[in-house]
């Protein structure tokens, strides 16, 4: 679907008429993480995965002819959502689907039925040790570059699944090996490089995105790979400070939860869905 101009590739799946759940994705992955997700869904919700642009199957347009930031891909989602005639939906939040899911969110209050958050933080607590070394990119991003090449290398790539986990067995090695060939495509290291900067903009706004919490209470699922270093688990369970009614479910998983307890994680959706149909 052509959105503000950029070609947007998205997965679809289940009946129109059921409830819908927007899945949004991680750093560096695509709608490609849902793969197992989506079948476990699919016979009673309608499941929505779009690839970001520079991500997956979407257009990567050169930075000067769109800006990556985090406004703006959630600006993009935001259309691609009403071209879709998507009013009213659940949110799948991973990752970098966070920042951008609650701008959507703020923007279009009236149209979040419930959320689902997935190692996808808002807090400062949640911020793991590396991101001591990122905001010294963020201060001066011309003077670290070596940080950069950390952030985009096949190692970090491979890191973001195993790291920390005792069931390095359950993943796929294509996985890294996908995100990082994706990772090494033209003018990738320039798009990855201003959203890596812009990433200080959510941190900003995590008191903004806190106060929305708790004033609006929307039913909350939080299921959280507890050995992510990236994201630690205080970020999951201070959800409770703004939400006393969330759900935490603390995983025996790392980052991408879903390469290891996609079962467990189907039926904790199913689970709480059916407690709050919508």
């Amino acid at each position: 679907m052509q959105v503000d101009g950029v070609g947007i590739f998205y997965r679809e799946a289940g009946p129109g008429s059921a409830p819908t759940i927007v899945l949004l994705h991680g750093f560096p992955s695509s709608s490609r993480e849902f793969d197992t997700l989506i079948p476990l869904l699919a016979t009673k919700y309608h499941l929505i995965a779009p690839d970001y642009p520079g991500f997956g199957l979407s257009d990567a347009p050169s930075p000067t002819a769109y800006a990556y930031t985090f406004d703006h891909l959630a600006q993009t989602m935001s259309d691609f959502l009403e071209k879709l005639k998507v009013t009213h939906y659940t949110l799948y939040l991973h990752d970098y689907g966070a920042p951008i899911g609650f701008r959507i969110i703020l923007a279009h209050p009236d149209q979040v039925h419930a959320l689902i958050i997935q190692n996808g933080n808002i807090f400062k607590v949640g911020l793991g040790a590396k991101w001591t070394k990122i905001a010294e990119y963020w201060a001066d991003p011309k003077a670290h570059p070596e940080l950069l090449n950390a952030f985009l290398s096949f190692e970090a790539t491979k890191e973001r699944h195993v790291a920390g986990t005792s069931h390095a067995d359950r993943y796929d090695p294509d996985t890294w090996i996908s995100e990082y060939a994706d990772l090494s495509r033209p003018l990738q290291r320039e798009i990855q490089g201003d959203l890596l900067y812009d990433y200080r903009t959510n941190v900003a706004s995590y008191p903004k995105w806190q106060a929305w919490l708790r004033d609006h209470q929307p039913p909350t699922l939080v299921a959280w790979g507890e050995h992510d270093p990236s994201f630690i688990v205080p970020g999951a369970e201070a959800f409770t400070l703004d939400l006393p009614n969330a759900e935490i479910h603390l995983l025996d998983a790392g980052h991408f939860a879903l390469d290891e307890k996609t079962d467990e994680i189907a039926g904790l959706i199913s689970q709480f869905m059916a407690k709050h149909p919508g």
